[in-house]
């Protein structure tokens, strides 16, 4: 399964009803360190296909979700289970500690 790109008008669909914990990526096109951290979101995605669904959030283009989280500064990745935020790592996180995270919800 591909890293999936959603909006406002998908979060709720793709996150929030998600039957799989959700890792989303909060990123933006201009930032340094979100464009370093995606080759390690990419292969999350592909090491947890079926277990954890990967979701990319452009925060530029949906202010709403990242105010609705208080995302301050990015790159954050939130992990949802069953719509709710059960974790969060902020900044240029090294792909152990995301694995981390997400082995306690799969």
């Amino acid at each position: 399964m591909a890293i999936i790109e959603t909006n406002t008008a998908g979060f709720e669909a793709e996150v929030l009803k998600s039957e799989i914990p959700v890792l989303v990526d909060f990123w933006a096109p201009w930032c340094g360190p979100c464009k370093a951290l995606t080759p390690i979101v990419h292969e999350l995605a592909e090491e947890l296909e079926g277990k954890v669904k990967v979701v990319k959030l452009n925060i530029d283009e949906s202010p709403e979700i990242a105010g609705k989280y208080s995302i301050m500064s990015i790159p954050t990745l939130l992990i949802f289970v069953g719509g709710t935020v059960s974790d969060q790592l902020i900044g240029l996180v090294q792909k152990e500690k995301i694995m981390d995270k997400l082995r306690k919800h799969i």
